[in-house]
């Protein structure tokens, strides 16, 4: 059985989603983080450089859009409270 490819979450250039890993939960493009990972990284208090030096280098650029992502999904009538 051939791969499946990571597909782009519309609006997002660093967020990706691909069935066969992680479940289909939203990654980092050319990681295997998952954007809730980097998030409990990011309440635990972990800096970018603390995340990088204790796991593994990720694009700094995608800090942003992880947020920005968490915030919408958030934000969606249909998530529990």
């Amino acid at each position: 059985m051939a791969d499946v490819q990571d597909l782009s979450v519309s609006g997002y250039h660093w967020i990706v989603r691909n069935p066969d890993r992680f479940g289909g939960k939203p990654t980092i493009r050319g990681t295997r983080f998952t954007v809730s990972f980097i998030l409990g990284c990011l309440a635990e208090g972990m800096s970018y450089d603390e995340i990088v030096h204790d796991y593994s280098e990720f694009p700094k650029e995608s800090i942003p859009e992880i947020l920005r992502f968490a915030s919408e999904v958030t934000d969606d009538p249909n998530v529990a409270a």
